[in-house]
């Protein structure tokens, strides 16, 4: 029998492998990124330190949006991790996608993010 594959387990299996590669340290610390049908989410995390500088989503009451799973909602999302990264003194990252496809909200949140002043 054909079993049906479960896409989200089959980016759990890519996210592992990007993950093997890249580490964020306290210089450049990893800026993740985890998509939900509804929702998106930022966070800036030091590995080394196992703990999370910064973070973002589209259910901020900052934000006040009335679609968080849209492409417009991953722009303010991008934005905001850049204005908070800023205040936290955070200028460079490494870009972890989370094992999605750079395509759609996931670019728009991480080009958002290059324009508002992070560098990876």
């Amino acid at each position: 029998m054909i079993k049906k594959v479960n896409r989200n387990e089959v980016r759990k299996a890519r996210h592992e492998r990007v993950r093997n590669k890249i580490s964020g340290t306290t210089e450049t610390p990893r800026l993740n990124v985890f998509r939900s049908n509804s929702n998106i989410f930022a966070q800036i995390i030091d590995d080394t330190k196992g703990a999370t500088l910064v973070s973002a989503s589209s259910i901020d009451k900052e934000l006040s949006l009335k679609n968080g799973g849209n492409v417009e909602a991953a722009i303010k999302v991008g934005e905001l991790i850049a204005k908070r990264a800023k205040k936290a003194k955070i200028t460079e990252v490494v870009f972890d996608r989370g094992g999605y496809l750079y395509h759609g909200r996931v670019k728009a949140l991480a080009e958002a993010a290059r324009e508002n002043g992070l560098k990876f």
